[in-house]
């Protein structure tokens, strides 16, 4: 595993982004410390990792996300990962990516975000379980609920080509085997950049037992 990078020009030089890309996470960086001296976005502690713990974290998932997708919903926003990388890192406009959150100020803070980069990202302040169905090309989330859970709030937003994206950590055997109790599935785990432990699981076609 490569060392996991410290600032800007460290997540640069390992993940190869273009300098509107990079440029991009530097004013989410900026965004992120201001509002988060005022309200709980992310543990403070966490700040001095932002490029480690959140940015290349988060980055990591754009490199599976197949190039035909336009629409992207992530459960559970919060602070923007790994939704915000992902609709900053889209190759089209026309591909929006679909935050659902709960939390008021932290809608807020996602909405500021988006009107200062100007990405094709939107802000549904609800909870999962109540959203409008639709099918939706990618779906994800990020430490906000097990795998089992994801799959149950995210059932009825799959379809044939659907692809799940979860980044799971230590324990991702356990939850995977939980899930594959109550769902049948195809699955593809790929290593994390940040924890040789971890993975994200690629999920494809979802059906309950």
């Amino acid at each position: 595993m490569p060392d996991l990078p410290k600032n800007a020009q460290d997540f640069q030089a390992l993940s190869g982004v273009s300098r509107e890309t990079l440029a991009a996470y530097e004013l989410w960086y900026k965004l992120l410390c201001q509002w988060n001296a005022k309200i709980n976005l992310v543990a403070p502690s966490s700040l001095s990792r932002f490029w480690s713990r959140h940015v290349l974290d988060s980055h990591q998932i754009t490199a599976l996300i197949p190039k035909p997708a336009q629409t992207v919903l992530d459960m559970g926003a919060g602070a923007g990962f790994p939704g915000l990388a992902l609709a900053i890192t889209s190759p089209t406009p026309s591909r929006t990516v679909h935050l659902v959150e709960t939390n008021g100020k932290k809608c807020n803070f996602l909405r500021a975000v988006i009107r200062a980069l100007k990405v094709p990202a939107v802000v549904k302040q609800a909870r999962i379980e109540t959203i409008e169905t639709q099918v939706y090309d990618i779906i994800t989330a990020r430490a906000f609920a097990s795998l089992v859970d994801l799959l149950n709030y995210s059932e009825r937003f799959w379809g044939e080509h659907t692809l799940g994206l979860f980044p799971k950590g230590e324990h991702w055997q356990d939850e995977l085997k939980a899930a594959q109790a109550r769902f049948t599935f195809d699955v593809e785990d790929t290593p994390s950049l940040t924890n040789p432990d971890a993975r994200i699981l690629g999920i494809r076609h979802l059906k309950r037992k």
